[in-house]
């Protein structure tokens, strides 16, 4: 049985990750660059850019929310971890480790993003349950 102090950190931690997604969507949105991040998308290759850009801000919208609230969660860390390594290897990795100071816009922040969502996938009684937070079966 997992101690209460740890399932509410684990909590913590999903929801505080979740609120990344969302955010990260809805400031796509309301600055309108969506289409910007739709051409990007084009520009690797990707089949309909925009119609992709929109989907992924839906996913970080309506998902980072389902996420926050512990509703599948396992599916939302496995989409977001997979989105985040697309990030590293599209842009963030050219650019080295790190985000800030010793180097600008690297790929440092994704992975500890990345690790989060391994922990929350692994250790979360969400994950476990029926999608319902705080449920569990074990």
């Amino acid at each position: 049985m997992v101690s209460k102090q740890i399932r509410s950190g684990v909590t913590i931690l999903r929801a505080s990750v979740a609120s990344i997604f969302i955010v990260h969507g809805l400031t796509r949105v309301v600055l309108g660059t969506v289409g910007h991040f739709g051409a990007f998308l084009a520009n690797w290759g990707f089949p309909g850019g925009p119609t992709v850009a929109w989907a992924i801000t839906i996913v970080e919208i309506v998902g980072g929310t389902a996420l926050g609230i512990g509703v599948v969660v396992r599916p939302l860390a496995l989409w977001f971890g997979l989105q985040l390594l697309a990030g590293v290897v599209m842009v963030h990795a050219k650019v080295g480790w790190f985000v800030v100071g010793a180097g600008h816009g690297g790929a440092e922040y994704s992975f500890l993003i990345i690790a989060c969502l391994l922990v929350i996938a692994l250790t979360d009684s969400a994950s476990y349950g029926l999608g319902r937070a705080g449920h569990e079966t074990r």
